[in-house]
C-alpha cells in the first residue's frame, strides 16, 4: 500500500525539531550536517519555512522561529485538553500504588492540579482540582522550580514569600537551590510533610522527548512510613506512567 506519508513535510518538521532540541539560531550549513541533506536542498527547505512564517531570518543566512508559532502556542493553551490524556495513566498509577495521585501544571507561580485518582480504599487523603500548591514547599512545586532556568528561578525567589508553613519548611534560598539542584539530577521531588505537617509526597516531571516539562505526576498521602518503605515501587511506577503520558501525547489526535 502507497505511503500516505510527505517526506518533504517530514523533513520540514526535522527541520522545526532542531528548535525544540534547544537552537536558537540555525544555518544551512548546520541543517545540512543535521539531516544529511545537501546545502541547496537546505537552503530550499529554510526559505520555505521563512515563506511560510515558521521560521524568520535574523540576519544573512541565519534563521530563528516565526512569530506564528507564539500564536499556535497559545491555541495550544486554551484548547488544552492535558488532563483527560493523563487521567486513565493516573488512574493506572492509583490502582498500581495503593496511593493517591495527580498530575499538575504550573501557572503564576503555583503548582496546579488538574486531574486527580483516588486509591480504592475508605480512607485516603484527597484534593480538589483547581487546588494551588505553593512551588518551594510541594514536590509538584519544587519539580516545576527545578526545571526552570537560573533566571527564572531568581525571578521566582526575588517575587515569593518563604514562609515557614512547619517545622520541615525550608526557607533559606540557598538551601532551596541546592535542593533543587539535587532534583534536577535525580529526577524526582520530595515532600516531607513541609506544607502541612501531615502530607507527605514523591512526584516526578512529564516531559516532552526535548526534556521540556509540561506536567507532573505524584503519589500522595499522609504517612510518611508508607512513602519512605514503598520510595523504590513508587518511583518505578511513577516513571512508568510519565513515559506513558509522554506517548500519549505524542500519539493524541
Amino acid at each position: 500500500m502507497t505511503s500516505q506519508l510527505n517526506g518533504s513535510v517530514l523533513k520540514a518538521f526535522k527541520i522545526l525539531d532542531l528548535f525544540a532540541a534547544g537552537k536558537s539560531e540555525l544555518t544551512a550549513s548546520e541543517t545540512t550536517e543535521a539531516l544529511g541533506i545537501n546545502m541547496i536542498t537546505a537552503h530550499r527547505f529554510l526559505h520555505t519555512l521563512v515563506h511560510a512564517g515558521a521560521l524568520r531570518t535574523s540576519s544573512r543566512g541565519v534563521f530563528r522561529l516565526g512569530y506564528m508559532f507564539a500564536d499556535l502556542g497559545e491555541r495550544v493553551l486554551q484548547g488544552d485538553n492535558l488532563p483527560a490524556l493523563l487521567q486513565p495513566i493516573l488512574d493506572q498509577l492509583a490502582l498500581d500504588t495503593g496511593e493517591a495521585c495527580m498530575a499538575t501544571r504550573f501557572d503564576r507561580d503555583m503548582a496546579v492540579c488538574i486531574a486527580k485518582a483516588l486509591p480504592d480504599r475508605p480512607l485516603y487523603v484527597d484534593i480538589r482540582i483547581g487546588s494551588k500548591l505553593d512551588a518551594f514547599c510541594t514536590a509538584h512545586g519544587k519539580l516545576w522550580l527545578a526545571h526552570m532556568t537560573t533566571a527564572e528561578q531568581d525571578r521566582y525567589f526575588k517575587n515569593a514569600e518563604l514562609t515557614g508553613m512547619t517545622d520541615r519548611t525550608v526557607t533559606d534560598i540557598t538551601a532551596l537551590k541546592t535542593e533543587l539542584e539535587t532534583i534536577r539530577d535525580q529526577g524526582f521531588a520530595t515532600n516531607n510533610g513541609e506544607r502541612e505537617n501531615d502530607i507527605y509526597a514523591i512526584a516526578v516531571p512529564v516531559t516532552t522527548t526535548h526534556g521540556k516539562m509540561i506536567s507532573a505526576f505524584s503519589v500522595f498521602g499522609a504517612s510518611p512510613a508508607i512513602l519512605d518503605q514503598n520510595r523504590k515501587a513508587f518511583l518505578a511506577h511513577l516513571q512508568t506512567a510519565a513515559k506513558n503520558a509522554q506517548d500519549v501525547i505524542y500519539s493524541a489526535p
